[in-house]
C-alpha cells in the first residue's frame, strides 16, 4: 500500500495553446510539452516512485514515459483507460469561437452548469468515480509512491471524489496546469485522504504553484 499519491497532468499540446477542447481526442505533446515533462520528471524522480499509472491517450503516455525513463525499468508503467480525460462529445476539437457559433445554447449550458448530456459531455460524477476507482485499486499495489498521469478534468474530478465530495455539486478545486501535480496522502479520519499540495510545478516552471503544506 502506497504512502503517497502524485496526481500529474500531462504536458502541453497544440490544442492547449489554441484553446481547443481536447477531451478524448488523442493529440500528442508538442515540443514545449516534452520539455515540461522533462523538467517535472527531474523533480518527481526525487520522490522515488515505485509505480506509475497513466491514461492510454498519447499525451499522458508520453509524459509518463519520460519519468519512467529516468526512474529505470524497475519502476513499472501501466496504462489504464479509466484515467482518460473526460469525454466532451460534440465539443471536442473546437475552439470557444467555434463552440459559440455551432452550439450556442448547449455551450452556454455547459459553461453555466459544467454539464451538457445532450452534447455527449460525460458527467463529472461518472468521471470522478472511474478515476477514483482506478487510483484506489493501484494504490494497493504500490509500496511507497504512486504516480498517476492523466488529464485536467479527469484528475480534478478524481481528486474531488477521493476527498469525499460530489463532483457534480462541489467545484471548488482549481484544475492543474500542464505538467503540474498534486499530492494526496492516506489519513486516519474521513474521507481517508488528505490533500497536502496542489498545482505544484517544477522549479523552472513554477507559475500557478500553490503549496498547501511543505513536505
Amino acid at each position: 500500500m502506497a504512502k503517497k499519491i502524485i496526481f500529474w497532468r500531462h504536458g502541453q499540446t497544440d490544442y492547449n495553446v489554441q484553446g481547443r477542447v481536447q477531451g478524448q481526442v488523442d493529440i500528442p505533446l508538442n515540443e514545449v510539452g516534452v520539455a515540461q515533462a522533462e523538467a517535472a520528471a527531474d523533480e518527481l524522480v526525487k520522490l522515488k516512485p515505485d509505480l506509475i499509472i497513466c491514461s492510454d491517450l498519447r499525451r499522458a503516455q508520453a509524459t509518463a514515459q519520460v519519468l519512467q525513463g529516468i526512474c529505470g525499468e524497475d519502476v513499472q508503467l501501466l496504462k489504464d483507460e479509466r484515467l482518460r480525460e473526460r469525454a466532451f462529445g460534440d465539443f471536442e476539437g473546437l475552439s470557444v469561437k467555434e463552440l459559440k457559433a455551432r452550439f450556442t445554447g448547449r455551450y452556454e449550458e455547459w459553461r453555466g452548469t459544467g454539464e451538457c448530456p445532450l452534447a455527449g459531455v460525460e458527467s463529472r460524477g461518472k468521471v470522478g468515480m472511474r478515476v477514483a476507482q482506478c487510483v484506489t485499486e493501484h494504490f494497493e499495489n504500490a509500496e511507497e509512491v504512486l504516480v498517476v498521469v492523466s488529464h485536467g478534468s479527469a484528475l480534478t474530478q478524481g481528486l474531488v471524489k477521493l476527498l469525499g465530495l460530489d463532483p457534480l455539486a462541489w467545484q471548488g478545486l482549481r484544475g492543474l496546469d500542464n505538467c503540474h501535480w498534486s499530492t494526496l496522502i492516506p489519513y486516519s479520519r474521513k474521507p481517508g485522504w488528505r490533500l497536502v499540495a496542489h498545482n505544484v510545478g517544477a522549479a523552472r516552471d513554477i507559475s500557478g504553484c500553490i503549496a498547501l503544506m511543505a513536505k
